[in-house]
C-alpha cells in the first residue's frame, strides 16, 4: 500500500482538478483499510517534499480515531515513535511539526488515559523547558487538558510560566490556547480555585499583545474570558472585576480593530447574561455604563460591519443588563439621557433618545414610574433640527409603545399628535419608524382612539397609496393597530382597507413577498374588527388568495398566512368547518418543515491553508472539533410557531368537527412541546389545551370515548408537568401552569385527580425556586434584598393554589399544608412588593374557596395581611383588602380578635387620602363580609355611615354581591342602625337600580331591600323618591310593589 498511497499523495498535491479529484476518491478506499495507518506514518517520517510529509499528518490525524483500537501493539508503539520524532526532527518545515502535534493530541486522548503512553508527559516538560522556541509551542497542545488532568497541578507552573515567555509570541498563543482548553474539565473545588491563577497572567500577556499591535492573541483570550463565562463551575471568583476592567479598555480603544473591540464589548454583554450578580455584588454596573452610553454616540466608519460597530454592541450590552439589572442600570442611563439630551453634539442627543429605547423592555417598571421626564426627554428629540436625533426618538417611542404598557397609553394627547406630525418628516427613515411607534402604540388604545380615527386614517390610507414598498409595509402594521383599537368604529374604513389590500394579495415578485405578507396579516385584523356578519360575506376571495400564496416559497408570507387562518377561525367559529380540508394540510406542511439548521464547525488550519480538506470529508472521521457557531433559518421557526399556534385555534373553534385532524395533530404538539426553541414550544403546550377542549366535544356521546379522553388528557397533563420541572424558558413553564389551571376549572377535579401528586409536586418545585427554567448563576451570591419579582413565572404559579382550591374545596387543606411554607417565603418583607401582593391575593383566593380550615392560618396570615393593608402601593392595598375579608368571612372564631386592627387598617382606605377607587371597592368588600359574619363585632352606627358614603362601587364590580347582600340583609332584618340612614340608602338603591353595569342579582337584591322599606314607611318615602331624578326615580319605582 505504502508505494501506491505515496504516488496518490503526490497526484493530489497537483494542480490538475481532474488528476486530484481521482487521487481524492483512490484515498478514500484506502483509507478504509487500517494497514493505512503504518503507510501514512512511513510517508510522514520519509517523504522528501514537506507537503507531501504534511498531508501524510493530516489524513493521520483523521483516520487514526476509527483506526486506532484495530491496531496491534507494535503499530502503536510506531505510531507514537514517529510522531515524537517528526515533531523533534522537522526544523525546517514548522507546519508538518504542527500538522503532527495535532495527531498527538489525538492519539494521546486514548493512550494516556489507558496507560500506554507514559513517555510523553515527561517529554512535553522537557519541550516546555527547551530552548527552542518550535518546541515550546508544540508542548502546549490544545487537548493537553483532559489528556493530563491528573497532572493538573505541575503543569500548572509549566503554563503560567509559558503564558509570561516574553521571548516568542508563538509560545505565548499556544500557551492561551492550552489554558482555554482546561476549561471544560475545571470542575473540581481546589482545580477551580488554582485555575484563577492563571487569569492575571493572561490579562498581563493580552495587555502586552495589543501594546504590540498584536491584536489577534488578545482575542484568543476574549475566548478563554468567554469559555470561563460560560462554564458551569464557578471559575471567574473575584477575578471578574479585572475581566471587566480590562474589557472596558478595549472597547474604549478607538485605535483598535473593529473586530478586537467587538470581542471586549461581547464579554460585558455574556458577564450581564450569564453572571449578572456578579456584576451587581463587585458594584461594576454602573461603571460598565459609564463606558457603553458614550459608546452610542460614537461614529461608525463607514466601512465598518454594521455587526461590529461599537454603536450596536454597546446598544446589545445595554438592552441584556437592563433585562437583568433593571434596579441598577435605570438610574445612571436616565442621567446620562437627560445630560445628553442637552448636549450640543447631535450624536449625543442621539444616543440620549436611543438608550432610553433600548432599556424600555428590561427597565419597564421603573420607567413607567418616571415617564412624564422621559416623554419630555423623546418627544423633545422628535422635534430636533438632526435627522439622526429625530429618527432616535421614533425608535425609542415605538419601544415604550410596546413596552410600556399600559401607561403610555394615557399619554396619548401628548404623544398622537407628535406621532402624528413625524409621519410628514422629511426623512424615509423617520417615516418607517414613525408608522411602527404609531402601531405599537395604538395597539393598546381602546375607544381613546376615537377623536383620532379620522386624520389617522387619511393619513394611512394616502401613505398606502403613494409611498415606496418599505413604507407601505410599515403602513398596514400601523392600519392594523388602528382597526384593533378602534373595533365597530374601524367599520366605515373596512371596505376601502380590503380593497386595496386585495392588490397586495396577487403581487407574486420575490420583492413584494413581504408586503403581501403583511396584507395577509391585515385582513385577518380588519376582520377581528368588524366582525363575522361584516366579513363572512366578502371572505372567500381573500381565503383563495392565502391559500395560492402558500406555493411561493416564502416563509414569512406562510407564517402571516396561518395568522390570518387563525383570525378567521376565530369569527367565524363553527364557520370555519368548510375550510378546515383546505388550510390545516398547509399547517401540518409547515409544522413538519425542516428547521434548515446549519453548525459551523471549527477545524484545524492546517487542512485548509495547503488545500487539504477535499480528503478529510469522509464518513470516518469521528474527530471532536469544536462547534463554533449554530445558525438556524429564523422565518422558519416564526413559520413553525404560527402553524402549531393555528392548530390550536382551528381545533378550538371548530370543534367537534375537528376529529379528522385530531391524531396528526397531537403527534405534531407533543413533538413541538420538546422542540429547541421557546417560542415553538410556547405554542405547543397553548395548543395542547385547545387539543383536549376539541377532544371533549368530538368523544362525547362514543362508546370509547372517555378512554380516548383519558388517553389525551393523560399525555397533556404529563407534558405540563415535565415542562414545568425541566423546561429552561420562564414564559413556557408559565403557560404550562396557566394551562393546567385552565384544565382544573374547565374539566374538573376527577379529570385530573390521576396528576394532582405530581403536579402539586412540580409547584413545590417552582416555589422552591428549583425548577431548571428558575437556575440561578453559579459563582455569586445571591441577595435577598436584591429579588426581582419574576412577574412572569410566578405570577402563574401562583395561580395554581387557588385553581386547586376550587376544584378541592376543604379537601384541599392537606395539599395546601405542604404548598404553605414554600409560598410564604415571597412574603418576607425583604421580597418586592409584587411578591407580597402575589402571595396575599393567592391567600385570599385559596381562603374564598378552601372555606373552613384557612382559619387554622389567620394567626400566621393576619399580621401580613395588616401590615399591607398600608403598603404605598394601591394594588398591595387592594388585594389586602380583599384577602382580610376573606379570612374574616372563612377564618370563624380565630379572625375574630383581629376586627378591631382590621378596622383601624380599612379605615384609611375609605378616606380621600386613597387615590384609587379599585382600592376602596375591596375595603368596602371586606366591610361587607365582617359585618355577614359578625355583626355583632362591629360598630355599625360608626361603620355605616363611611361604608355607605363610598357606594356604589366604581371599578371592582365583583364586590357588588358581598356588600349590596350585606346591605339587603340588613334592611330586610330591620336593624336599627341601618334605617337610620333611609335617605342615604334611596339615593343609593336608586343609582344601582339605574346602573347599566350592575347584575341583574345585585338588583334584585336592591329590590327586595327597597320592597321592605315601602312597606316598612309607606307613603313617608315619598320626598325621598321625588328628589330623585326622573331615570332614577323610574329605575326604583320598577321595584316598587304593586299597589
Amino acid at each position: 500500500m505504502a508505494q501506491s498511497l505515496e504516488l496518490l499523495l503526490i497526484q493530489f498535491l497537483m494542480p490538475d482538478n481532474d488528476a486530484r479529484r481521482q487521487a481524492e476518491e483512490q484515498i478514500k478506499r484506502l483509507a478504509k483499510d487500517p494497514q493505512v495507518i503504518p503507510a501514512l506514518i512511513h510517508h510522514l517520517r520519509t517523504a522528501k517534499t514537506p507537503n507531501v510529509r504534511q498531508l501524510s499528518a493530516v489524513l493521520l490525524r483523521k483516520k487514526i480515531t476509527g483506526h486506532w483500537a484495530k491496531l496491534s501493539p507494535q503499530l502503536r508503539h510506531l505510531v507514537k515513535q514517529s510522531l515524537i520524532e517528526s515533531i523533534t526532527m522537522e526544523h525546517r518545515f514548522p507546519p508538518v511539526r504542527r500538522a503532527s502535534a495535532n495527531v498527538v493530541s489525538i492519539v494521546a486522548k486514548y493512550a494516556v488515559p489507558a496507560g500506554e503512553w507514559p513517555d510523553l508527559l515527561p517529554f512535553l516538560f522537557q519541550c516546555i523547558q527547551s530552548a527552542q522556541e518550535d518546541h515550546r509551542e508544540f508542548s502546549l497542545t490544545e487537548t493537553i487538558g483532559n489528556t493530563f488532568q491528573p497532572h493538573f497541578a505541575d503543569l500548572q507552573a509549566l503554563l503560567l510560566k509559558c503564558l509570561q515567555d516574553e521571548t516568542s509570541n508563538r509560545v505565548r498563543v499556544a500557551a492561551l490556547k492550552a489554558v482555554g482548553s482546561f476549561l471544560e474539565f475545571t470542575q473540581d473545588g481546589a482545580e477551580v480555585v488554582k485555575f484563577r491563577e492563571f487569569i492575571p497572567s493572561i490579562l498581563n500577556v493580552s495587555r502586552q499583545c495589543l501594546a504590540s499591535g498584536e491584536e489577534d492573541v488578545a482575542i484568543i483570550a476574549f475566548e478563554i474570558f468567554d469559555e470561563l463565562i460560560e462554564s458551569p463551575a464557578p471559575l471567574l471568583g473575584e477575578s471578574v472585576k479585572s475581566i471587566v476592567q480590562f474589557s472596558l479598555e478595549v472597547c474604549s480603544s478607538q485605535n483598535l480593530e473593529s473586530n478586537t473591540r467587538h470581542q471586549a464589548i461581547q464579554i460585558i454583554s455574556w458577564l450581564a447574561k450569564y453572571k449578572s450578580n456578579s456584576l451587581k455584588k463587585h458594584k461594576l454596573v454602573t461603571p460598565i455604563l459609564q463606558v457603553m452610553c458614550p459608546l452610542l454616540a460614537e461614529s461608525a466608519n463607514g466601512d465598518e460591519d454594521d455587526d461590529l460597530a461599537p454603536d450596536r454592541a454597546a446598544a446589545e450590552v445595554i438592552d441584556t443588563m437592563a433585562l437583568n439589572l433593571p434596579k441598577h442600570v435605570f438610574p445612571p442611563v436616565f442621567e446620562f439621557a437627560s445630560l445628553s439630551s442637552q448636549n450640543a453634539n447631535p450624536k449625543y442627543r442621539e444616543a440620549s433618545a436611543t438608550v432610553l429605547g433600548v432599556i424600555s423592555e428590561g427597565c419597564l417598571d421603573l420607567m413607567k414610574n418616571k415617564l412624564e421626564p422621559i416623554l419630555h426627554i423623546v418627544l423633545g428629540a422628535l422635534r430636533d433640527p438632526e435627522q439622526m436625533v429625530r429618527g432616535a426618538a421614533s425608535f425609542a417611542l415605538g419601544q415604550f409603545a410596546e413596552h410600556l404598557q399600559p401607561e403610555i397609553v394615557s399619554h396619548y394627547e401628548s404623544v398622537l399628535p407628535n406621532i402624528l406630525n413625524a409621519l410628514e418628516d422629511t426623512s424615509d427613515d423617520v417615516q418607517e419608524k414613525s408608522y411602527y411607534a404609531l402601531a405599537a402604540f395604538c395597539e393598546n388604545m381602546g375607544e381613546e382612539i376615537l377623536p383620532f380615527l379620522d386624520p389617522l386614517m387619511g393619513k394611512l390610507l394616502a401613505a398606502l397609496q403613494n409611498s415606496p414598498r418599505n413604507l407601505q409595509e410599515t403602513c398596514m402594521s400601523a392600519i392594523g393597530s388602528v382597526a384593533a383599537a378602534a373595533e365597530q368604529a374601524f367599520v366605515p374604513y373596512a371596505e376601502r382597507v380590503l380593497e386595496l389590500m386585495k392588490n397586495f394579495m396577487v403581487l407574486t415578485n420575490d420583492e413584494d413577498l413581504r408586503s403581501r405578507a403583511r396584507a395577509t396579516e391585515l385582513v385577518g385584523m380588519v376582520a377581528m374588527s368588524v366582525g363575522r356578519m361584516k366579513m363572512e360575506p366578502v371572505l372567500r376571495p381573500f381565503i383563495e388568495a392565502a391559500i395560492s400564496g402558500f406555493v411561493l416559497e416564502f416563509s414569512e408570507l406562510r407564517e402571516y398566512t396561518h395568522g390570518f387562518f387563525s383570525n378567521v377561525a376565530e369569527i367565524l367559529d363553527d364557520g370555519f368547518t368548510q375550510y378546515l380540508p383546505h388550510v390545516v394540510p398547509l399547517a401540518f406542511s409547515s409544522c413538519n418543515l425542516d428547521d434548515g439548521s446549519a453548525v459551523d464547525i471549527d477545524e484545524s488550519d492546517d487542512e485548509n491553508i495547503n488545500g487539504f480538506g477535499g480528503v478529510s470529508s469522509d464518513d470516518e472521521a469521528h474527530d471532536e472539533p469544536r462547534v463554533r457557531n449554530i445558525s438556524i433559518r429564523t422565518g422558519v421557526l416564526d413559520e413553525k410557531a404560527a402553524a402549531t399556534q393555528a392548530l390550536g385555534l382551528f381545533a378550538l373553534h371548530t370543534k367537534g368537527s375537528y376529529a379528522p385532524y385530531l391524531e396528526e395533530s397531537l403527534k405534531i404538539l407533543v413533538r413541538h412541546a420538546k422542540y429547541f426553541h421557546e417560542d415553538v414550544r410556547l405554542q405547543a403546550i397553548i395548543a395542547l389545551k385547545h387539543m383536549l377542549t376539541a377532544a371533549e366535544a368530538i368523544f362525547r356521546g362514543h362508546n370509547e370515548g372517555p378512554a380516548k379522553a383519558k388517553e389525551i388528557i393523560d399525555t397533556v397533563m404529563n407534558i405540563y408537568i415535565k415542562t414545568m420541572k425541566e423546561d429552561d424558558d420562564k414564559e413556557v413553564v408559565a403557560q404550562a401552569c396557566m394551562s393546567a389551571a385552565e384544565i382544573i376549572k374547565d374539566f374538573g377535579y376527577m379529570a385530573v385527580e390521576p396528576y394532582m401528586p405530581q403536579l402539586v409536586d412540580a409547584t413545590l418545585v417552582l416555589l422552591r425556586e428549583e425548577s431548571a427554567c428558575q437556575q440561578q448563576e453559579s459563582d455569586s451570591d445571591i441577595d435577598d434584598n436584591d429579588t426581582e419579582h419574576d412577574e412572569v413565572l410566578m405570577d402563574a404559579v401562583s395561580d395554581l393554589l387557588p385553581a386547586f382550591a376550587k376544584a378541592m374545596g376543604p379537601h384541599f387543606a392537606p395539599t395546601f399544608a405542604t404548598l404553605f411554607n414554600p409560598l410564604m417565603k415571597f412574603a418576607k418583607s425583604s421580597r418586592p412588593p409584587q411578591d407580597r401582593t402575589m402571595v396575599v391575593a393567592c391567600l385570599a383566593e385559596v381562603a374564598q374557596d378552601m372555606g373552613a380550615p384557612i382559619a387554622g392560618y389567620v394567626d400566621s396570615l393576619m399580621p401580613l395581611v395588616l401590615k399591607e393593608l398600608a403598603s404605598s402601593e394601591a394594588t398591595n392595598r387592594r388585594n389586602a383588602a380583599f384577602c382580610v375579608g376573606e379570612l374574616c368571612k372563612n377564618g370563624g372564631e380565630s379572625s375574630l380578635r383581629y376586627y378591631g386592627d382590621i378596622l383601624r387598617g380599612l379605615y384609611p382606605l375609605f378616606g380621600e387620602s386613597e387615590p384609587d377607587d379599585a382600592v376602596r371597592d375591596n375595603a368596602a368588600g371586606a366591610v361587607a363580609r365582617m359585618i355577614m359574619v359578625h355583626p355583632e363585632a362591629i360598630p355599625l352606627n360608626q361603620v355605616l355611615p363611611v361604608f355607605l358614603k363610598v357606594l356604589p362601587l366604581k371599578e371592582d364590580r365583583e364586590e357588588s354581591i358581598a356588600v349590596f347582600t350585606c346591605i339587603c340583609n340588613l334592611v330586610v332584618a330591620s336593624n336599627s342602625q341601618i334605617l337610620a340612614l333611609v335617605p342615604d340608602l334611596v339615593n343609593l338603591f336608586a343609582q344601582v337600580a339605574a346602573s347599566p353595569v350592575e347584575t341583574s342579582e345585585v338588583k334584585a337584591q336592591v329590590g327586595r331591600a327597597f320592597s321592605h322599606l315601602i312597606s316598612l314607611y309607606g307613603h313617608q318615602m315619598q320626598p325621598l323618591l321625588s328628589n330623585l331624578s326622573p331615570v332614577h326615580a323610574n329605575a326604583l319605582a320598577a321595584f316598587a310593589p304593586k299597589s
